[in-house]
């Protein structure tokens, strides 16, 4: 059984840097493409970030571009989304996803077959 499972700090200021982590079992993070999505209230689910099955491609959405990283320690079986320069534009609840049959990273939701449950980031001004 696979299970992803988000965690990090919920709440910061405009400004701030958080980071998510991204907890993986059932599968290793370092043999499938991840992906990190996010949904704000009342908007569908978009792109931030995926990396590819070797690590050697990662994506990033061009409103993140600059501010943050994602990243994966084989080790812990875990990928992190490091968030700098926070805006109150990217508050959502934030997603990992896995995705077992592709190699390369997906902007695309279809594409990943497993996905955590979620983990609320809100950021004031």
């Amino acid at each position: 059984q696979v299970q992803l499972v988000e965690s990090g700090r919920g709440s910061a200021q405009a400004g701030d840097s958080l980071r998510l982590s991204c907890a993986a079992s059932g599968r290793t993070v370092s043999s499938n493409a991840m992906g990190w999505f996010r949904q704000a209230l009342g908007k569908e689910r978009e792109f931030v970030a995926a990396m590819s099955r070797n690590g050697g491609i990662t994506l990033y959405a061009d409103s993140v571009k600059g501010r943050f990283t994602m990243s994966r320690d084989s080790a812990k079986n875990t990928v992190y989304l490091q968030m700098r320069s926070l805006e109150p534009e990217d508050t959502a609840v934030y997603y990992c996803a896995l995705d077992t049959n592709r190699s390369i990273p997906s902007r695309l939701t279809a594409p990943y077959d497993y996905w955590g449950q979620g983990t609320q980031v809100t950021v004031s001004s």
